[in-house]
This record gives structure tokens, C-alpha cells and sequence, in this order.
């Protein structure tokens, strides 16, 4: 039998919320690579740009292990290319399949995530680029600061419903109202 590639968007139909100082929402399912292996984020950003891989963002996913996200979604042929690129030095896991990513911005991103996870957000100790694994109440998250009142939310796949239905809730009790996409 063949193997069909069928991807549905999990989070399909999720409203976004805003509110006074709040914003959330389910971002694109693009590209997610997951490289672990002796390779510091400014080696690993040189082998993406000689490949052209644009409008990516690498993040610290634990020791020597970087996860690699985007908006677009990559060829197997580019991710291919990647792994040959770091052969010896990293290894190369596509995870664009098992996770998904979701944005919790404005004034109040931080009230909202600190009642949902005991990580300390405060930008003097949880700066812009600073990324963090942690829990979401029962659900594994990787936390990270993307600007000065942003975060993006990258949950395994089969949680990513029930993430969402948590900070939805939260942002509610924050005043925020579904908003059409």
C-alpha cells in the first residue's frame, strides 16, 4: 500500500482572541526540525543561510539540541541537504509533522502564561530569545520569547487542542473575545 502524505492543520478553525493588552493565536504549521548534535545556534544559522532556508529562527531546545521553526514549510530535499550539511557534527529530525505552534502576545502575555506555567517570564531573566521547556499546566511546552511582549508556544501535536482550549480560557478571563481569522 502506498504511503499517502495527508496533513491536516490541527488547530483548523481555532479562532484567534485579542483583547485590552492580549492577543492569541494559532500561528502556520510550517517547518520544525529539531538538530541535536555538537553544533553551536550561530554554525547551525551559516549551514541554513548556504542553503538558502530564510525566515527561520533557531532555538535552544537543551543541551546541544536546537529546534529550527519557520512559517513555510520545507522540501524533504532541503531538509536532506540540511542533515548532509551537519553530517558528523549533527543530526537532523523533522518534526514539522508532531508539532505545532501557537502565539500569546501584548501587554498582559505574561500574566496570561505565568497561570499556566511556574517559569519565571520577567524580561530581566527571561529575555527576548530566551526559550524554556516546560509545563502548561499537565502539557509539555517549549516557551519562547520572540519580542518584548510576545511568546510562541511549541506543543507536540496531540496536545495542541487542549493547549489551545487553556490559554483560550485564560485569555477570556483577561477580557479578550473570539475574532474571525
Amino acid at each position: 500500500m502506498l504511503d499517502l502524505s495527508v496533513r491536516k492543520a490541527v488547530l483548523t478553525g481555532k479562532p484567534a482572541l485579542q483583547g485590552p493588552g492580549i492577543r492569541l493565536e494559532v500561528l502556520p504549521e510550517g517547518h520544525l526540525l529539531h538538530v541535536m548534535g555538537a553544533i553551536t545556534a550561530n554554525d547551525l544559522e551559516r549551514h541554513l543561510s548556504a542553503l538558502g532556508i530564510k525566515d527561520t529562527a533557531v532555538r535552544p531546545a537543551g543541551y546541544r539540541q536546537w529546534f529550527v521553526v519557520g512559517s513555510e514549510r520545507l522540501s524533504d530535499a532541503l531538509v536532506r541537504d540540511l542533515a548532509g550539511a551537519l553530517a558528523g557534527s549533527a543530526f537532523v529530525s523533522d518534526q514539522s509533522h508532531g508539532r505545532v505552534r501557537v502565539g500569546v502576545s501584548g501587554p498582559l502575555a505574561a500574566e496570561l502564561l505565568s497561570r499556566g506555567t511556574a517559569v519565571d517570564l520577567h524580561p530581566s531573566v527571561f529575555p527576548e530569545g530566551r526559550a524554556a521547556m516546560t509545563l502548561f499546566g499537565h502539557i509539555s511546552v517549549q516557551v519562547t520569547r520572540i519580542a518584548a511582549h510576545g511568546f510562541e508556544l511549541t506543543v507536540l501535536r496531540s496536545f495542541a487542542e487542549s493547549l489551545y482550549e487553556e490559554l483560550e480560557a485564560l485569555a477570556l478571563s483577561l477580557g479578550a473575545s473570539r475574532i474571525s481569522s
